[in-house]
C-alpha cells in the first residue's frame, strides 16, 4: 500500500511540474510580414498606358511562382497587362520596389497606386475577385481581399 501511495505522489508531482512548463513555456516568435510596395512608377513595367497592372515578382528557383503567375495570367486583357518580374532577369525592379519574398502579386491603377496584392500563391478564386473588386467596388462577395491586414 506504501508503494501505491508514494506512485501517485509522484505521479503527481509530475503532472504539476510539467504543468508549470507548459505554463511559462514563451509565446510564439514574431512571423515576418513582407513589406509590399505602395506605389509603382507605371513606366518600369509593360502597358504604362493600360488601366490596371497585376506585377507578378517571381524567382526562378521558387516553386509556387509559376502557380501565381498561371492564376493571374488569364486576367490580361484591353484593361489588365499581366506582367512577370522574375528576380534574376528584373533584379533591377526588385531591389528598387525592395521585393524580398515571392511569389508577390501587386494589382497597380493607371497611376501606380498599390489597390491590393498577395504574397504567396493566391487561390484563383480569391485573386480573381480582387481584381475584380478593385475594378469596380461592390462587385467582389468580400471587398477586402488583397487588402492589407488580409
Amino acid at each position: 500500500m506504501e508503494r501505491v501511495v508514494v506512485a501517485v505522489a509522484l505521479a503527481a508531482a509530475i503532472l504539476a511540474v510539467a504543468g508549470m512548463l507548459r505554463r511559462r513555456r514563451p509565446e510564439a516568435p514574431t512571423q515576418a510580414r513582407w513589406d509590399v510596395p505602395a506605389q509603382l512608377d507605371r513606366r518600369d513595367f509593360d502597358g504604362a498606358d493600360v488601366p490596371w497592372l497585376l506585377a507578378v515578382f517571381t524567382s526562378a528557383t521558387c516553386a509556387s511562382c509559376a502557380e501565381a503567375l498561371a492564376k493571374a495570367a488569364p486576367l490580361a486583357s484591353a484593361d489588365v497587362v499581366v506582367q512577370e518580374v522574375e528576380a534574376d532577369a528584373r533584379a533591377d525592379l526588385h531591389e528598387r520596389y525592395r521585393i524580398e519574398a515571392v511569389p508577390m502579386i501587386v494589382i497597380a491603377d493607371d497611376e501606380g497606386v498599390v489597390q491590393a496584392s498577395f504574397v504567396g500563391p493566391p487561390g484563383a478564386t480569391d485573386l480573381w475577385a480582387a481584381v475584380a473588386e478593385v475594378r469596380g467596388a461592390g462587385s467582389s462577395h468580400d471587398p477586402g481581399l488583397g487588402r492589407s491586414g488580409r
